[in-house]
């Protein structure tokens, strides 16, 4: 039956190009009706055959010299062509002969827009707000909406999905966007009480509820926000979004094992995404079952090879149990794809640290000072594997740097102190251990971790003892 239809369309617009051409080029009688004329502009503008279409549209204003339809249409063709002043003249004419036509309000606007008019838009479309009902008012507040976006009035997006909402409260366009904006401008208490009166007159909108809850999660009010999302779940079952959004609400709860109940049923619902396994992997990873936390892991690993922070996340389940040999072996895979990033270089430098690897550690704490020289972690990290491999002359010389770079930073200051000490230099460190207590004599405990066996010496007690008393005076 539909290839009846189709063919029968088919053969029409046939008899109407015929005719068409008949008339144009002036061989025998024919006739055209205006709603004729439309539909051959249409067929023709269908096929980008904008020339075709125009001439079309010229000889039927020609044959129908007061038909705004046919005048719209010109002005639509002429938009497409880039002539937007010659559209906006055509459009005044046909405004003369219909008022009420919709088309000449948004094909107006679009002229303004690409004329860089933004404000004539506006003042255009705000006006025929008011002269529409129904559909056609909705269609307007829409293209309002776009036009604000267009001009960065961000505020009165909200404003209009809320206006349409509340003349069509079941408007699942508006209530898709509503959500989105009600986020960027932080409007969730309006937003609330929307969806509030919304869901008083329709109860089973799971968007409202959906909304509802997205508001309360924008207020941190994650319990009312979970009831919300379970109610949306309640009604629409296969809602998604409202899984994840829920799944997100509990982690924020600490209940990661509801969350993880939550993400599985995404993964049932929709394509496989390396996020929902990785919000599964962090759930794992905080309820301490680290194995799952890798299983998950490396399941968003397959899907997206390129994220290096995923073998890093895998990494770093292994060094909660210790076991560093395994964490190294993922923290490669993550540096051949950022073979600089400073915080891969320092996680696989503390493994190996732990392993007793020394120089190797050596070697990516240097890359994590080459690549962020500001940072004290990556100094830190260096000058303790210097000192603790015996290496106390680079040790001196790599806080001397790190001072040049950070300035007298009291952990450098402590650092330095142990480092000269270390180096026999006892005058010059039994000073430098002097001045940084008295400036910094809270901050004792990293000289005393980076080198605890400097209480052999009398004098570092003695100092130690003194600096301790005059804090209890």
């Amino acid at each position: 039956m539909a290839d009846e239809s189709r063919f029968s369309e088919h053969e029409d617009i046939t008899e109407l190009l015929n005719t068409y051409e008949r008339i144009k080029n002036g061989k025998g009688v024919g006739f055209l009706s205006e709603e004729s004329f439309e539909r051959i502009i249409d067929h023709f503008d269908d096929q980008d055959a904008i020339t075709k279409a125009m001439e079309a549209a010229e000889l039927g204003i020609a044959q129908f010299p007061f038909s705004s339809s046919l005048m719209v249409k010109k002005a639509d063709l002429l938009i497409a062509s880039r002539h937007y002043k010659k559209a906006l003249l055509m459009l005044d004419k046909a405004e003369i002969l219909d008022k009420n036509d919709i088309d000449i309000y948004i094909l107006r606007t679009d002229a303004y827009l690409a004329l860089d008019l933004q404000e004539k838009a506006v003042e255009l479309l705000e006006e025929a707000v008011n002269r529409f009902e129904g559909e056609e008012r909705i269609e307007l507040l829409f293209e309002l909406a776009d036009v604000y976006d267009d001009y960065e009035a961000f505020e009165k997006i909200f404003d209009c999905l809320k206006w349409i909402l509340e003349y069509d409260p079941t408007n699942e366009e508006a209530l898709y966007k509503i959500c989105f904006w009600t986020d960027f401008t932080g409007r969730n208490e309006e937003s609330i009480r929307l969806h509030l009166k919304i869901i008083e007159e329709y109860p089973y909108s799971d968007l409202a509820w959906f909304n509802l809850a997205a508001a309360y999660q924008g207020l941190k009010l994650f319990e009312k926000a979970i009831d919300a999302y379970q109610y949306a779940i309640a009604i629409n079952e296969k809602f998604d979004y409202a899984y994840r959004n829920m799944a997100d609400a509990l982690m924020r709860l600490h209940r990661y094992k509801e969350a993880i109940d939550q993400l599985e049923k995404v993964i049932e619902l929709s394509r496989p995404e390396d996020l929902i396994y990785q919000a599964i992997g962090y759930c794992y990873e905080k309820i301490r079952n680290h194995a799952q936390a890798r299983f998950y892991y490396r399941k968003a690993s397959h899907l997206n090879p390129d994220n290096a922070r995923l073998y890093v996340k895998v990494a770093g389940t292994y060094m909660k149990e210790l076991k560093y040999a395994q964490a190294i072996k993922y923290l490669e895979m993550a540096l051949r794809i950022k073979r600089l990033d400073p915080e891969f270089n320092l996680t696989m430098g503390e493994c190996h640290v732990k392993l007793g690897h020394h120089k190797e550690a050596v070697h990516h704490f240097l890359a994590v000072v080459q690549s962020k020289p500001r940072s004290i972690k990556g100094w830190e990290a260096l000058i303790r594997t210097l000192f603790l491999s015996q290496q106390h002359a680079e040790a001196e010389r790599q806080v001397e740097l790190a001072r040049s770079r950070l300035g007298n930073r009291p952990i450098l200051e402590f650092y330095r102190a142990a480092i000269l000490l270390a180096l026999g230099k006892n005058k010059e460190g039994f000073e430098a251990l002097e001045a940084t207590l008295e400036r910094y004599p809270k901050q004792l405990k990293s000289f005393l971790n980076l080198y605890p066996s400097s209480v052999k010496h009398p004098q570092v007690v003695e100092l130690i003892l003194r600096f301790k008393r005059r804090r209890r005076i």
